[in-house]
Order: C-alpha cells, then structure tokens, then sequence
C-alpha cells in the first residue's frame, strides 16, 4: 500500500474532509489553525492519500515555549475510513506523518513531537504508539476525555434523561424572573468575559487564559459566526458567561466563567441549556462538554467538581488515547521533567 501526503491549503477541502470524519473536535478546524497563526504560532495542514483517495489529515503546530521547541498535532490525525479497515492502516498513516514530521521538526530544531489523538483508548491503540517510539507525555496538551451529549432527541426526551436534579434546577431557573440569559457575538463583549474569567482565576488560584488569546480565538470563528457567548444576569448583573463554538454539527462548551459570590445560583445549568438548545438550532447532534476526569476516581482533580455538573446532563465519557511524545534530542529530558512538576502543583 503506497501513502502520498500532501500540505492541503483549501480550507472547503479540509473541512468537508472533518464533516465526514467521527472523530474530531474544534482543534482540527481550518480557523484553529488560523488561530494558531493569530498567537504567532506556525502551523502546517496535512493530508494522506491513498491511490488518490483522501483518508487522513493532522494539523501541526509548531509550540515554542520555555520547557523546548516541540511539534504538536492537537486532537489527531483524523481518519475517514470503514472501521473494518481503519486499524489496519493507523500505523501506516502514522509512520507516513511521522516522516513528514521528523523533517519539519530537524528544520525547525523541535525537541519533540507531541501527538494528542482523539483516538479511542484501549490497548490496541497504545500499542501503535508504542512500536513507533513514542511514550506517554508527563502533561496533556489538551483534554484526553471529554463528555458528550447526543442532542438528536426532542427537548423534553433531553430533559427526561437528565439526572432529576439538573432537570429540576434548570425548570426553576426558567421560572426565576431574577435571572436572565442572552447570547452575544460582539467583540466588546471579550472584555466583560475576561472580566470575569480574571475574577474567577484569581479566587481559584489558577492561571486563565489571556485576553488576547480568548479575544483571538472569538474573532477567528466568529467571522463563520461559530462562536456564542452566553451571558447569565442575576438581578440585572452579570454573574457568568460560557464561551461555546459550533463546529462540524458540534456544539463545544469551550470556557465558563462563574462570579465566585455567586456561586450558590444554579445560573450554570441554565446557560447550558440555552447552549444545547442553540445547538440543536444549529442542527447540531452532539454537544461536547469539553474535558473530563472521573469523579471517584480522582475525587481531588480540579475538574472533578465541574464534571459532575456536565454529567447531570446525561451523556457518556469518551476517553481517548493519553497524549504520546516522541523525542527527538537529549533536551526532552528537562522538559519531562519541567512538567512533571507543574503537573504536580497544579494538582493534575
């Protein structure tokens, strides 16, 4: 079997290449890329194709940050092919990657190659990872599990399968003249989020993301008008927001904010009821709460206390393979060892 791969450079090709594929999330789209490229941050897009026939693509973004110089491809490669033939292939695709990849990296002087896959995770899809060299990250570039909502059902069957206090906090935020929900896509209004996205972290004691990162990101899938953000007011204040892209026939739950004084008003469960409504609107099938850890599990994790409340939405988890590194110089070892400890005092 002979694989050609090919840097695609039109955006209707990749993105009705991803409308086929199962396995994908926003961090695979044509405008995270141009994202990327908003950070400063090169980006390649590749394509595999076997006999002609498009089968595979990754996005590569080139990451260069205190810790070393790496290559990471976020949430891939995708594959779009009959399951009865796709693990056959994983391995050739992602030798063929691989090759591409280790050419870039010697140019652009990467000290590793970090692949965060959305592949499902069990032994046989380790097992490819493991035969081409790579070995399990100390840190994960991006969530590794996620819950997910099918919202194919009618709203009240949604409802039902709610579990009873979700559905029950939801009907009596309806009925609270004191709280109000709008949804916005203008710009000025990243600055009320960050507002309270900054109250938040401080209370929290955790880094946010930037200003300008948030702004880049709403701008960017804005202009596909793929980006919301839900605005929750309590007595004519605004208490909390939740910034969600619409992707694909995906609705992403991508950051939230919550005023922490105020955190004893379920206004949360009612701006993620509007968002999944206003999935559904977009013809939408699947709501992806973004980031998951299991509760019991790991009751101390910081994302224990938010994924409960996704969960109560009904849904199930998808777990995908842990994020793989393949290093490529003796430098790799300071920075396994930078994150190691950041992963530790963040509590992860």
């Amino acid at each position: 079997m002979e694989l050609d791969i090919r840097e695609i450079k039109e955006k209707d090709i990749w993105e009705n290449f991803l409308l086929e594929c199962d396995e994908k999330t926003f961090l695979n789209s044509w405008n995270w890329g141009e994202f990327q490229k908003t950070m400063g941050n090169k980006i390649w897009r590749f394509g595999i194709f076997e006999n002609n026939k498009f089968i595979s693509i990754a996005l590569v973004v080139k990451t260069a940050a205190k810790r070393g110089t790496f290559l990471l491809v976020p949430h891939g490669p995708n594959i779009k092919i009959h399951n009865s033939l796709k693990e056959k292939l994983k391995t050739q695709i992602l030798e063929a990657f691989l090759e591409e990849l280790k050419r870039i990296a010697k140019k652009e002087k990467a000290d590793f190659i970090r692949i965060n896959p959305v592949w499902e995770r069990n032994e046989e899809n380790n097992k490819i990872f493991q035969k081409l060299g790579f070995i399990k990250a100390p840190i994960h570039a991006h969530p590794e599990a996620s819950w997910k909502l099918d919202i194919r059902l009618p709203e009240e069957e949604l409802l039902m399968n709610m579990r009873k206090t979700t559905r029950y906090l939801i009907k009596q935020t309806l009925k609270n003249n004191d709280l109000e929900i709008y949804q916005s896509n203008r710009m000025e209004d990243i600055n009320v989020f960050d507002k309270l996205n900054q109250e938040v972290a401080k209370f929290q004691h955790f880094i946010p993301f930037s200003k300008e990162y948030i702004k880049n990101e709403f701008k960017i899938f804005k202009n596909d008008n793929q980006a919301l953000i839900f605005f929750g007011k309590y007595k004519g204040e605004i208490i909390a927001a939740a910034f969600v892209l619409f992707w694909s026939n995906i609705g992403f739950y991508h950051h939230a904010a919550l005023v922490p004084k105020h955190h004893k008003i379920p206004i949360a469960y009612l701006l993620q009821w509007e968002a999944i409504k206003e999935a559904k609107k977009r013809g939408c099938t699947l709501y992806d709460f973004w980031g998951y850890v299991s509760p019991k599990e790991h009751p101390k994790h910081p994302w224990a206390g938010p994924t409960l409340f996704k969960m109560g939405f009904g849904g199930r988890v998808y777990e995908y393979v842990k994020t793989q590194d393949l290093p490529l110089s003796k430098k790799y070892c300071l920075t396994k060892l930078f994150e190691i400890i950041r992963r530790i005092k963040r509590g992860l």
